[in-house]
């Protein structure tokens, strides 16, 4: 939470890959714009991703791990992600979450505009544990008597399912409709997936207050019709909370609703760290061409703010946001518009 006495924050800024160079920057702007509303910024450019890795052999230096760990916070821009294994090379984004312990990957979904297809508006929270299932990584490839087979590990613990269980039904008790939808498919997957629903389940008896939690209203969905659901219906959910995969799947899905995922934002939040990551990848093909949507990044930038304790200032992002948004003069072309990434930005920046 964010303290008077503070008189500088500390931000790790790690564009990594792709577009990732022209939204990050975007976000500082963001956060300068905002004045005495928040400590003094500090910023500190680190390296990380993919395109590293082919330069240097390495995607994620110990250098940035170690600046991080003397930062405030942190915003992460995009990673590129070969779709074939590459020798030496994992995910840097992953290797953060786990180092840092950032177990929780927090993605609103808000409707802005009126949607020109007619699509019910939409106001809901992806919870999404953030360092175990199959993002583990733990893989193989053998001859076996049907040829090749492929295996992966699929890890869910107790204690990860907890702990995200916690997160999301702090989020649920902080909104109106106070609602929790746990996602699974332990029909299926009745002992991992079955240990993350009972988990996430057991959470307010675990309580030692007790009854901190009764007004939150809890439902399960088994994950495919989950994702139905959330396109036919969105406005059925409130707060949602998936295991890894799960969640990263759902997350993209309700970018859908809203346009574009260049409008989404996230938060990958532990308990002693927050570092914002706009949803979107890091997009190759218009890397470099000027149109990229800042707008998911400035939102991340509010998000990681308002996770410190500096409400204001996060609302004042937002705000700016949504009434560019709304206005629709001054859109990138994911959202149907011409404008450039540094006129949306002038834009926003504008009005905050």
């Amino acid at each position: 939470m964010a303290t008077a006495a503070r008189q500088t924050l500390k931000i790790g800024l790690i564009p990594a890959d792709g577009i990732g160079h022209e939204v990050i920057p975007a976000a500082r702007v963001a956060i300068e714009a905002l004045g005495s509303d928040i400590p003094k910024p500090e910023f500190h450019d680190l390296l990380a991703g993919f395109e590293l890795f082919k330069r240097t052999g390495e995607a994620l230096p110990e250098d940035t791990v170690e600046t991080l760990k003397e930062c405030d916070c942190a915003l992460f821009g995009a990673v590129s992600s070969p779709s074939t294994k590459v020798t030496g090379y994992s995910s840097p984004i992953v290797a953060l979450r786990k180092k840092l312990d950032l177990y929780a990957n927090i993605r609103p979904v808000l409707s802005v505009a009126p949607s020109p297809d007619q699509q019910p508006d939409v106001d809901l929270i992806v919870v999404r544990e953030n360092t175990e299932c199959l993002y583990v990584k733990q893989e193989e490839l053998t001859n076996g008597t049907n040829g090749k087979e492929a295996r992966a590990t699929r890890l869910i613990t107790e204690r990860a399912s907890r702990r995200i269980g916690q997160m999301a039904f702090e989020l649920a008790l902080a909104r109106p409709r106070k609602h929790l939808t746990i996602i699974h498919k332990s029909n299926v997957l009745s002992i991992t997936d079955g240990l993350f629903r009972e988990t996430v389940r057991a959470v307010p008896s675990l309580d030692s207050v007790g009854g901190r939690y009764n007004d939150v209203t809890i439902a399960e969905q088994l994950v495919d019709s989950a994702v139905y659901r959330l396109f036919r219906e969105p406005q059925i959910y409130d707060v949602m909370v998936a295991p890894n995969l799960y969640g990263d799947i759902l997350s993209d899905a309700a970018a859908a609703l809203v346009g574009s995922l260049g409008l989404v934002p996230s938060v990958n939040a532990g308990d002693n760290f927050v570092m914002g990551e706009p949803v979107h990848g890091s997009a190759p093909d218009i890397a470099g061409k000027g149109i990229a949507n800042p707008i998911a990044s400035m939102r991340s930038a509010a998000l990681m703010l308002r996770h410190l304790g500096y409400t204001k200032g996060a609302d004042r992002i937002d705000k700016a946001v949504d009434e560019v948004v709304r206005e629709g003069k001054t859109l990138t072309p994911d959202l149907g518009g011409t404008s450039k990434t540094q006129e949306v930005i002038d834009e926003v920046v504008k009005r905050i």
